[in-house]
């Protein structure tokens, strides 16, 4: 007897599973590290303004780089080295701003970390830009005129829908693949079950030999008449 095909609610679970383990960063030549996806475009290009380097990130759907605490830093850093291949300097996404004297980053995040190598007090930051140096990962002060630039180094939020679901969303979505889970395993523990017991040619409560209209009473009594006709016959 040939097998029936496992239960069909088993195909959507495979497939989300693939889902799942698609990345969240637009190709395969974006790095992802937590909430964010990085890209290094190693193409050397000329620069009047510091918005010429901005905008080979900017037409990618990113910004200049922002590093928010030592963790990042340090994967930026490990990445550049090992995968990446930049320069001994690399441009960080920030500016001085002269009105309130003050650094900030381009993408408008908040200023949460700095790892500066040369600060220094009083010193005359107006056009001043940062700099990664890719072989400590200290942060160093330059001018932003710079001519040229070895290489541009971006990144992403991932999806909004992705970044800001709500704690409530996330668990409503947990409990519903778990539903899905259960069910799809007790369906197929009884479809299992059932195959079974028709290979073993066993009855089931669901499949009762078919009953006589006549009570054992009724038999017994038409019996009995039948063999009294016969006497008499």
């Amino acid at each position: 007897m040939p097998r029936a095909a496992p239960p069909a609610l088993l195909l959507p679970l495979l497939g989300l599973a693939v889902a799942a383990a698609a990345a969240d960063c637009p190709s395969s030549t974006w790095v992802q590290f937590q909430d964010s996806c990085y890209i290094f475009l190693q193409e050397a290009i000329k620069v009047e303004s510091i918005e010429d380097v901005r905008n080979q990130c900017t037409d990618h759907g990113a910004d200049m780089i922002s590093i928010h605490n030592e963790e990042e830093n340090a994967f930026i850093l490990d990445t550049l080295q090992k995968q990446w291949k930049g320069p001994d300097d690399i441009l960080l996404g920030m500016f001085f701003d002269t009105d309130d004297a003050s650094f900030k980053w381009f993408d408008k995040s908040n200023m949460t970390f700095v790892k500066w190598s040369d600060q220094e007090d009083g010193e005359d930051l107006v056009d001043t830009c940062a700099f990664l140096h890719t072989k400590t990962g200290d942060w160093k002060k330059g001018n932003c005129e710079v001519s040229s630039v070895e290489g541009t180094l971006c990144k992403a939020a991932i999806p909004y829908e992705k970044k800001y679901l709500s704690d409530n969303h996330i668990l409503i979505s947990a409990l519903v693949i778990a539903s899905t889970v259960i069910l799809t395993v007790l369906g197929a523990v009884v479809w299992f079950l059932y195959k079974r017991s028709l290979d073993s040619g066993f009855t089931t409560v669901f499949s009762a030999a078919p009953q006589s209209p006549y009570n054992d009473d009724c038999v017994l009594v038409v019996a009995e008449e039948n063999e009294y006709d016969i006497q008499f016959d």
